[in-house]
């Protein structure tokens, strides 16, 4: 069996290929966005190890690692050949965007939600879910210049990261709240 190799050695004059062809810096708008976004998605494998693969939160969180996958696939794409992708498979939807929002919504009746700013970390998987929830919003504001709109990346990572914040304070419970902190 003749495996190909893991590298290619492409990559070291500091260029990065691109989903349908081209290259580009490695520290260019595309790569930054999307390596946020694997930044993120990384943090979310943790959240799933620490709440168990098993649970409730696990059962959330893959759905939207794999929609990861797509949103990294447009903004691994170069702007003239974006024509190319597919909403859904390899560019992010505006169902995916709504799926989100219903998950929200459905989370969202589970618990009284803060009406102040909170101290995270009331426990692990809160926490990981409040890490991932800044990830998120680090690779929103890298994605406004990689992906504009029409694209809907940038609604979908802002919805994500509401979504990490409802799941965090569903996860905690009860919160420890900003004024309850004492000097």
């Amino acid at each position: 069996m003749n495996r190909p190799k893991v590298y290619t050695r492409e990559g070291d004059d500091g260029t990065t290929g691109l989903f349908y062809g081209g290259r580009v810096p490695k520290d260019s708008e595309l790569p930054r966005a999307y390596g946020t976004v694997d930044e993120a998605q990384a943090v979310l494998g943790l959240t799933r190890a620490a709440a168990g693969v098993d649970s409730e939160v696990s059962q959330i969180l893959i759905p939207i690692m794999k929609d990861l996958w797509v949103l990294m696939a447009e903004l691994a794409t170069l702007p003239e050949n974006r024509g190319k992708l597919e909403a859904g498979s390899t560019a992010v939807s505006s169902d995916m965007v709504d799926r989100l929002e219903r998950i929200i919504d459905s989370l969202d009746e589970r618990f009284e939600p803060p009406n102040e700013f909170v101290v995270p970390g009331g426990n692990t998987v809160a926490a990981w879910l409040d890490l991932g929830r800044t990830v998120v919003r680090r690779a929103e504001r890298h994605s406004l210049a990689a992906a504009p709109s029409p694209s809907h990346v940038v609604p979908y990572l802002n919805r994500l990261s509401d979504l990490l914040w409802t799941m965090a304070r569903w996860q905690e419970g009860t919160s420890l709240k900003v004024r309850t902190i004492s000097d």
